[in-house]
């Protein structure tokens, strides 16, 4: 059983608060992920905020898992003082050590601003110091914009597909070792 579980903690950014999901974040994030458009790629469609919120209650349980840790948290827009986004890593074990799979959406009206390659970027800075072996995404081959975001957090593509996505990777740059315990 792995007792190195990790936890969502506040990320911050030049112009962000990457915060924790909370169960209580479902009625603000079914408005913002309400435009049927932002699933154009990763499928599925919008949520009510009652089902987001069951979603949410069984995100922040966390995985059932031992050896896996969901994290989820709230992309902030500081300026604007509201929620823009998500982004989330799924971590856990594979080869040389822990990997984190990470993913990012931002709602329709605060796309083109570079919000997802800021909170992305952030979200790697924090796992670098995580002891993870690598960061992964795994991107439709034609969304340009979700390739442009993992470019610039030190991803590239692999040869790795997986459900009809190209399986992005990073390995360098990233700490290696034990992962904090967090209790």
């Amino acid at each position: 059983m792995n007792t190195h579980t990790l936890v969502s903690e506040p990320i911050n950014t030049e112009r962000l608060d990457l915060l924790p999901l909370r169960v209580a974040d479902a009625e603000e994030m079914s408005a913002v992920l309400s435009d049927p458009a932002l699933y154009a790629f990763i499928g599925g469609a919008p949520e009510t905020a009652q089902a987001l919120r069951a979603r949410y209650e069984r995100m922040t349980a966390g995985s059932p898992d031992p050896e896996v840790s969901w994290l989820n948290w709230v992309i902030r827009l500081r300026g604007e003082a509201c929620a823009t986004g998500t982004v989330q890593a799924t971590i856990g074990p594979m080869g040389h050590g822990p990997v984190a799979e990470i993913a990012w959406v931002v709602g329709t009206p605060w796309q083109g601003r570079g919000i997802a390659t800021e909170a992305a970027r952030g979200l790697v800075e924090w796992l670098g110091r995580q002891a993870v072996s690598a960061v992964v995404a795994h991107i439709h081959p034609e969304h340009h914009a979700s390739a442009a975001v993992a470019a610039a957090c030190g991803l590239g593509p692999t040869e790795v597909w997986q459900d009809g996505e190209v399986r992005w990777q990073r390995t360098t740059g990233l700490r290696t070792g034990h992962a904090r315990t967090n209790r």
